[in-house]
């Protein structure tokens, strides 16, 4: 350490958001060394080949209709995107029966996509279902997206689980069904609705909304291609395997120390890992109390991908889509993702206790509760796949579980306002921190450009 490294910003975490911010710093001609604690880039940007030579991604893989810095960021690099397919019907398989239904391309009329008429349930409990998906979509319409403290009732809301909003509603299980469903698999984090507040789900739907279809597009060749791209353009900046122990700040400047001994001296620090991931770092001088305490009432959720590749799409040969939703033993939710003219592939996710339970499991016992869950939506052929998939990103020390944290219960009230502030001379990046879409792509990318622009007024 007596002869530290010296550059104009230090930026921690080599996920997408790290590194559209150390681009954005570079172009701005600073000197910037990108620090990853893995022995790979991309964060929950990853690539995987198949045997038959098939790019799958193992994190996320969508961009949204409305992402624009996403899909602006695709043409640069010359990727090109085709439309996530949703033609013919869908499957949600309830309490053991299977209900084939169009797609409802207005989210907020349908069924969790579907289009309820024609799921052929109950009609009181479909008016019921629909009756409190409206009460939501009310509630969510008085969230302030940057403010949700300030919400009306925010601290009852905020002290109230989605759980016990619902039994308020005096909603059924298909009632309540829905928003369980976007508290495991929405862009909410993989949680169980007794895990998190309505306040907290309410504003997930304020600031990426799922009516405006996060998941519109799929890229050729996979999205993990954006990530690789950026590291070509960074170069030598990036380090990998290099875990910070702690960032100091003294003299106007940040002194980061690396595992291993490294000591980088710089105007600033961007720390873009998951908010628990922070709890890791020792700072000098220590983050506020406030933040502190919202960081340690942050969780990662629960989630694991399943990628199931077959030689055709064959659910297309019935009129079906391959969206499969429902209460099913693991799986809740299936997407085709097929190329366009190639193999079939069905994306899925096992979230929040589902994934809990299954990760207990015998290896080949995984196995074999994913495929059944597929035979039941798809029929026996899905039993049968080239390859299967399993990725569970609880395994990952560096992710800490599902695609985001989220907020337990009275935390956005009592600590929220701690949320994106920065730390003297060291400021946050990372989809959580988003101002739009946090737990997306599109998220990512304007946490890192903001995290840019604040490094880049912080030098003056």
């Amino acid at each position: 350490m007596d002869n530290p490294t010296r550059v104009d910003a230090v930026v921690v975490g080599a996920g997408l958001s790290g590194l559209i911010c150390s681009r954005e710093l570079q172009r701005q001609g600073l000197r910037v060394r990108l620090l990853e604690a893995r022995e790979r880039w991309g964060g929950r940007m990853i690539g995987h080949t198949t045997r038959s030579g098939l790019r799958l991604d193992l994190g996320g893989q969508w961009a949204g209709a409305s992402h624009q810095r996403l899909i602006a960021l695709l043409e640069e690099q010359g990727l090109h995107r085709y439309p996530t397919p949703y033609g013919g019907e869908g499957v949600f398989h309830w309490n053991g029966r299977a209900h084939r239904a169009g797609i409802e391309h207005d989210f907020q009329r349908s069924l969790l996509f579907f289009r309820p008429a024609d799921l052929g349930l109950p009609a009181t409990d479909l008016e019921q279902t629909l009756a409190v998906q409206k009460r939501f979509a009310d509630l969510v319409a008085t969230v302030p997206p940057q403010a949700p403290w300030n919400a009306p009732d925010a601290a009852p809301l905020d002290r109230l689980s989605i759980a016990g909003w619902l039994e308020r509603q005096g909603a059924g299980d298909l009632a309540g069904y829905p928003l369980a469903w976007l508290s495991r698999m929405g862009g909410s984090g993989g949680f169980e609705p007794h895990e998190s507040s309505i306040l907290h789900l309410a504003w997930t739907q304020a600031v990426a909304p799922q009516h405006e279809t996060p998941e519109a597009w799929l890229v050729e060749g996979g999205i993990a291609q954006v990530a690789q791209r950026l590291v070509g353009e960074i170069g030598e900046a990036l380090r990998l395997s290099s875990p910070v122990e702690a960032i100091g700040q003294e003299a106007g400047g940040v002194a980061v120390s690396v595992a291993g001994g490294e000591r980088i001296d710089a105007a600033a620090a961007v720390v873009a890992v998951p908010p628990p991931l922070r709890l890791g770092i020792r700072f000098m001088p220590a983050l506020p109390a406030e933040l502190q305490a919202l960081l340690q009432r942050s969780p990662m959720g629960s989630m694991v991908k399943v990628l199931a590749v077959y030689a055709r799409p064959f659910w297309g040969e019935r009129g079906l889509n391959g969206l499969g939703i429902g209460n099913l033993p693991v799986l809740e939710l299936t997407v085709d993702c097929s190329p366009p003219n190639g193999p079939g592939l069905l994306a899925g996710f096992i979230a929040a206790e589902r994934a809990v339970r299954w990760q207990r499991l015998p290896e080949g016992e995984r196995r074999r509760a994913v495929l059944d869950d597929l035979i039941t939506l798809w029929g026996p052929q899905a039993g049968e796949p080239e390859e299967l998939v399993l990725h569970n990103w609880n395994q990952e020390p560096w992710s800490g579980g599902a695609f985001t944290s989220f907020f337990s219960p009275g935390a956005w009230c009592s600590y929220g306002r701690a949320w994106q502030a920065p730390h003297g001379r060291v400021v946050w990046a990372g989809t959580e921190v988003a101002r739009r879409w946090p737990g997306y792509f599109e998220g990512a990318i304007e946490a890192g450009l903001s995290a840019a622009e604040q490094v880049r007024q912080l030098l003056g």
